[in-house]
């Protein structure tokens, strides 16, 4: 099965093992992991194979009883009509009011999650990974206002992202239903 992403980090554990965060960059302080939870949209994402044809993508994120997240990455394959999920686990790396998380999908193997951009309202994310080969928008809904995510595409430029390498997800009536 190929892993999802969404606004987690998946594969990126097998394929990194690093829980850093991408040089220059911080991750948002202030961070409230109750109004972080729910269901993200992925709105644009760099290429990676765990992710290579999937779109319709989120990222859902509920309590878990031992005090971490459950992240359930979920995406379709337009072409195969098929959906994909993948089930995992995150935890704070430091400070709880750091957006800065572990993710787990392969056993002992976690890789970074890190918020560099949060709107007041929690609904819109920039999130990487411990390098600048991972980077996604998220949005609450499955349209996001185009000045907040040219907003976020600017500001991953600023921090020197590829963004023109960002592929855009498709979201809505081509989605089947959840």
């Amino acid at each position: 099965m190929k892993a999802v992403l969404g606004s987690s980090v998946i594969t990126m554990a097998l394929l990194t093992g690093c829980t850093g965060i991408p040089d220059g960059t911080e991750a948002v302080t202030g961070f409230e992991l109750d109004r972080y939870l729910g269901q993200w949209y992925e709105i644009a994402r760099l290429d990676h194979s765990f992710e290579r044809g999937l779109d319709c993508v989120t990222a859902t994120y509920s309590l878990r009883d031992d005090g971490g997240v459950r992240v359930i990455n979920r995406g379709y394959n337009l072409e195969e009509q098929a959906w994909d999920e993948a089930e995992g686990r995150a935890y704070f790396i430091d400070d709880e009011n750091v957006g800065r998380l572990k993710v787990s999908f392969f056993g002992p193997f976690y890789g970074g999650y890190n918020v560099l951009a949060l709107d007041e309202e929690y609904q819109w994310a920039l999130v990487a990974g411990p390098n600048r080969d991972y980077l996604w928008i998220l949005s609450r809904t499955p349209e996001m206002d185009s000045a907040a995510e040219n907003h976020l595409r600017q500001r991953a430029a600023e921090l020197d992202f590829p963004t023109d390498e960002l592929i855009d997800v498709t979201q809505g009536e081509e989605c089947p239903s959840r």
